[in-house]
């Protein structure tokens, strides 16, 4: 029977870059790959390669394990940093906190001390909010900060303001773990390239994303200190992310940064952002509180014009309370796309004046 296509390809939606399709050019990658045999579990050529791709973004330390998804890199980076009686350090607002299921917790048997960031970013004033009583054995004791570039909230540190959390976080014996989700879109922000704000900002280890930017699956966890990031090789079988086929996996992200592809990618989705905003943030009724510096933005509205409005596209609300919801663009968002939302939400707003 001839495979059907379920849905309508012409569909697009601003509720998050998961809904986005696999790049051409990562497809065309994963069919290089699917001839004859490999090794399975990681001992092909292609994740083999993939060692030297990523050593030349990151510097000779690099040290790249492919895994299926953002929590599962998140879950086995922690729990290579820190035992089980520890604790992590993280914004209120971070993924591993809010959008994870409980799963550093459960998985990592890892507590999380969080503290408050309206912007979402950590510093070092704020760290010293939770990073205290090392030594009392009632509190787990705090042995990682975890940040996100970018951050839950679309806000992106500068290299500066990633060297400062690490300095100060060493400075008290604690290591630095980085949510990379969406690296790439910080990179493409900021103008600067990704090892500014890992490498040679400090970071002990990081997650890099690659589905959000145009691959079918697929996360990688990069570790740079050896010495404070200990037995991923085994975490991540024991956390059930370890690939058999993972030439698979490991051609995508040789695709995707391999070439500048993940910078293509992640500047047209941060420009489709842009354009957007200034077609939106002037509209009486639309209030943007957030700073917008990569591919989601934080607007609020009135909510009758929310739910008129997600009728017609999808995307989520943010906080049901104050009425915030979230807009996101992807490497696939097209300029008329935006256009449509905007006079969508032009129409919506209108309407309900």
């Amino acid at each position: 029977m001839t495979q059907q296509q379920r849905h309508d390809p012409a569909f697009r939606a601003f509720a998050s870059d998961n809904y986005a399709g696999v790049h051409p050019e990562v497809l065309a990658a994963i069919a290089v790959a699917n001839g004859g045999h490999q090794v399975s579990y990681g001992e092909d050529a292609y994740t083999a390669h993939l060692q030297e791709v990523f050593r030349g973004h990151f510097g000779p330390t690099a040290e790249t394990f492919p895994v299926f998804n953002g929590t599962g890199a998140n879950v086995v980076a922690l729990q290579a940093m820190a035992d089980r009686r520890d604790a992590v350090i993280c914004a209120r607002s971070a993924h591993v906190h809010v959008d994870e299921g409980g799963a550093p917790e459960v998985m990592a048997g890892l507590k999380l001390h969080t503290v408050n960031a309206r912007d979402g970013k950590l510093t070092p004033e704020l760290l010293d909010r939770q990073a205290y009583g090392f030594d009392d054995e009632h509190r787990a004791r705090p042995a990682v900060v975890a940040i996100a570039q970018s951050t839950e909230v679309g806000t992106c540190y500068t290299p500066e303001e990633v060297r400062a959390v690490c300095e100060h976080a060493h400075g008290l014996g604690m290591k630095v773990y980085l949510d990379g989700a969406r690296l790439a879109n910080a990179a493409a922000s900021l103008g600067v390239p990704m090892r500014a704000f890992t490498t040679d900002a400090g970071v002990d280890a990081f997650s890099l994303g690659g589905t959000k930017n145009g691959l079918l699956l697929g996360e990688a966890v990069v570790v740079l200190n050896q010495d404070a990031v200990r037995g991923v090789r085994f975490l991540r079988k024991t956390s059930m992310q370890l690939a058999s086929k993972m030439r698979f996996v490991s051609v995508q992200f040789e695709a995707l940064f391999g070439t500048d592809l993940w910078l293509r990618n992640a500047a047209h989705s941060n420009a489709m952002t842009q354009r957007l905003f200034a077609a939106v943030r002037d509209l009486p009724g639309v209030r943007i509180d957030r700073p917008v510096q990569a591919n989601q933005i934080f607007a609020v509205l009135p909510p009758a014009v929310t739910a008129a409005l997600q009728k017609r596209f999808r995307f989520y609300t943010w906080d049901v309370l104050t009425g915030e919801v979230r807009w996101m663009t992807s490497f696939d968002t097209t300029e008329a796309d935006v256009d449509a939302f905007a006079a969508a939400i032009a129409e919506e707003l209108a309407a309900a004046a």
